[in-house]
């Protein structure tokens, strides 16, 4: 299934993208895609509503926004320096382990939402990622049983202020939570949906121009390494977000590097798991 979330911001209802692409209202199924949802068999039972009423349920009209495929989950794990040749482009060594850190939650938007760039920001950078979402409470898995905890997968645009990040000392938190950080989607894919989630193409583009290109074939630490290791260090919860890096082709990467201005316009996708585009804007 591919999971979305439609309306204005704070008060998305559930959808569903069917086969046929029809795009469908799910609000009779009772339930948004939260946490609770996840844990409670919400897929199974959602596929079950889906098989009886999607043929009359009422289609989500064009031009409506469309959200993040999933409420605001409890944390937002991010990998750092997963590709090798992006480690090269940072200038970074390729990690014995994954690199880990967290982007706040409140950074957490939609795919289409606009990108603000921060007060007094003159490094705000983009990285397309792949996501994985959690879907049943993992502590202490093993490899062997870190996929039964995943819900699915879904694009993720890993927006950073370089200067915050690399510059003013600390953790890499401070250039990674600002407010439009985190847009997730347009949907969630479950299981099912992707044949190979290590083989698939993915990209970004800075208007028009593409700067990012390549596969998740190319992570360094794949799905099942990465839940396994990071349930060791912390419980993940239902709808949780792991994002697993980025490949080269960052503004910080540019000789000489490059970042956003208010006006350029970002757009990224991976394969099966749609399309994002972002504008952005200066903080007011």
């Amino acid at each position: 299934m591919k999971l979305i979330r439609f309306g204005e911001a704070g008060h998305e209802k559930p959808g569903l993208i069917l086969a046929n692409g029809k795009r469908i209202d799910a609000s009779a199924f009772g339930e948004d895609y939260s946490e609770s949802f996840l844990a409670n068999d919400g897929l199974t039972r959602l596929a079950a509503w889906a098989e009886t009423n999607a043929a009359t349920a009422p289609e989500i009209p064009a031009g409506v926004r469309i959200g993040a495929p999933l409420q605001r989950p409890s944390k937002i794990v991010c990998v750092g320096l997963n590709y090798a040749d992006h480690a090269k482009e940072s200038g970074m060594e390729i990690p014995k382990e994954p690199v880990l850190f967290f982007k706040a939650t409140t950074a957490y938007c939609g795919p289409y939402d606009d990108v603000i760039i921060p007060r007094g920001s003159v490094k705000t950078d983009w990285e397309v990622e792949f996501a994985i979402v959690v879907g049943k409470r993992a502590s202490y898995v093993s490899e062997a049983e870190a996929l039964d905890h995943v819900a699915g997968y879904a694009l993720h645009n890993d927006y950073s202020e370089r200067e915050w990040q690399l510059e003013r000392g600390g953790q890499w938190v401070k250039g990674k939570s600002a407010d439009t950080f985190a847009p997730l989607g347009p949907w969630l894919a479950t299981k099912d949906e992707l044949a190979d989630p290590m083989n698939l193409n993915m990209w970004l583009k800075v208007n028009g121009k593409t700067v990012q290109n390549s596969n998740t074939r190319q992570m360094v630490f794949q799905t099942a390494k990465l839940v396994s290791y990071i349930s060791h260090f912390m419980t993940l919860l239902p709808g949780d977000i792991i994002s697993t890096g980025t490949p080269p082709g960052v503004g910080l990467g540019h000789k000489p590097p490059v970042y956003l201005k208010p006006g350029d316009v970002v757009e990224l996708g991976i394969e099966g798991l749609g399309e994002q585009k972002q504008t952005a804007v200066a903080a007011k």
